[in-house]
């Protein structure tokens, strides 16, 4: 049998790396970790809010505005082939590059969190899932 993306193996869809800065809600303690370099959540759900959290605060604390500005944020070039993660997710958003997401908008965000799971692990979000990280904001 095929093994599930590290991604979804951690409940951490968008691939968040550890950090000890951030006390994730629904993160697995690091005494029962089994991954050194991404997060581990509980479920899904809790993955889901991270992603989706961690985009908001892109807006407000570093001025992101088009989906172009998110990504290259989110998967820097010195890690990601950046302008093809753009040029994805804005094909599964069925917008262009210079969208301005509202980051407060429930099916927008969905719609972004899920694209951003979709580029990381190859598979379509549950969207049940990402809806469920969006109402523990």
């Amino acid at each position: 049998m095929k093994q599930l993306p590290r991604g979804l193996r951690n409940n951490n869809p968008g691939n968040i790396r550890n950090s000890d800065a951030t006390d994730w809600q629904g993160e697995v303690p690091a005494s029962k970790k089994q991954d050194n370099t991404f997060e581990e959540f509980e479920d899904m759900a809790h993955g889901y809010r991270a992603l989706i959290k961690l985009l908001q605060n892109y807006r407000r604390k570093y001025g992101c505005q088009t989906i172009a500005d998110f990504i290259s944020r989110w998967a820097p070039r010195t890690e990601n082939n950046t302008s093809g993660y753009i040029s994805r997710v804005c094909k599964e958003m069925q917008v262009p590059t210079i969208y301005v997401p509202d980051v407060e908008d429930k099916a927008t965000m969905c719609a972004f969190a899920a694209a951003i799971s979709q580029v990381e692990n190859g598979v379509p979000a549950v969207m049940s899932d990402v809806e469920s990280g969006w109402n523990l904001l």
